[in-house]
């Protein structure tokens, strides 16, 4: 038995950092009065996003997205917010030397259990950030979990890489928008809204494990975020979501059971037949895990 209760966060987060740190403190709070043991916060979330331009150029509410030192104290918070009974997974823009990232980190009990950097950079965001390497899944005490990033979850690649690397929960976070050409006046009706449902449902589906998505809501300079975050189980079934506003997903789950009842039967990853695959299909081979380290 592995039950583990989970949320995921939609919320507006600007430019203002102590204004998100001060969100993020309340939903740490609301999700430990629930019981939660791991909380899914949106990407971008401590700074907001970028836009579309990068910094010197971004017309957003405030100037650019704020650069954060990956070990900085804006992460030792949420650290320090997450204590030794939960784990925050959340989203950042990251300096590291002359670079940037769109970057998510996942703490708890004053560690660093993993991070990832944002691989497929869509529209403009290439000219802003450089791009992430590479798919990696980690151990926390609730079990394996590999993190991704808005657009990554795009591509099928990207998730199974993970489950392939023993992923037991995918979390991906997102500043996901409406569509940019012909946007719905129904937010819940919007194309781009049914995408990011969709890559929910089958991403979680076809890697058989448990899926977790937060994302961004509300207006950000010319864009506007299409919430609906989510848990999504083992067999692509929707557990809860937030809808369009504001608002905690939450879900309590049996990891070992969920996995284990989505594959007793057709085990997709067992099943699977690279020798039929053209190469550019292909897994480069398991990524090499990343060991978590204690916060100085």
């Amino acid at each position: 038995m592995n039950r583990v209760t989970i949320a995921a966060v939609a919320d507006a987060f600007g430019r203002d950092l102590d204004e998100c740190l001060a969100k993020v403190a309340h939903h740490i709070k609301t999700a430990r009065d629930r019981g939660v043991r791991l909380l899914a916060l949106p990407e971008a979330a401590l700074g907001g996003y970028l836009q579309e331009l990068p910094p010197d150029r971004d017309p957003g509410p405030a100037g650019s997205a704020p650069l954060l030192d990956p070990d900085g104290p804006e992460i030792r918070r949420v650290a320090e917010l997450a204590g030794d009974d939960m784990i925050v997974c959340i989203g950042y823009a990251e300096r590291a030397g002359c670079r940037r990232f769109n970057s998510a980190v996942c703490v708890g009990d004053g560690m660093v259990y993993g991070r990832h950097r944002k691989v497929h950079l869509p529209l403009g965001e290439g000219m802003a950030y450089d791009a992430g390497e590479g798919f990696y899944a980690f151990d926390t005490p609730i079990g394996r979990i590999g993190m991704l990033i808005c657009y990554d979850k795009a591509f099928p690649e990207s998730a199974r890489s993970l489950a392939v690397a023993g992923a037991q929960i995918v979390v991906c976070l997102s500043a996901w928008p409406t569509s940019r050409t012909h946007p719905a006046d129904d937010l819940a009706q919007d194309r781009w809204r049914y995408r990011f449902d969709v890559f929910d449902e089958v991403r979680a589906l076809e890697n058989q494990v448990v899926w977790v998505s937060a994302n961004q809501v509300g207006m950000f300079g010319s864009l506007t975020f299409v919430g609906n975050s989510k848990i999504v189980n083992a067999n692509g079934a929707l557990l809860a979501a937030t809808g369009n506003d504001a608002g905690m997903a939450v879900a309590e789950v049996d990891i070992d059971e969920a996995l284990h009842i989505a594959r007793r039967g057709m085990f997709h990853l067992r099943d699977r037949r690279p020798d039929a695959y053209a190469a550019q299909c292909l897994l480069a081979g398991e990524p090499v895990p990343v060991r978590g380290y204690r916060l100085a």
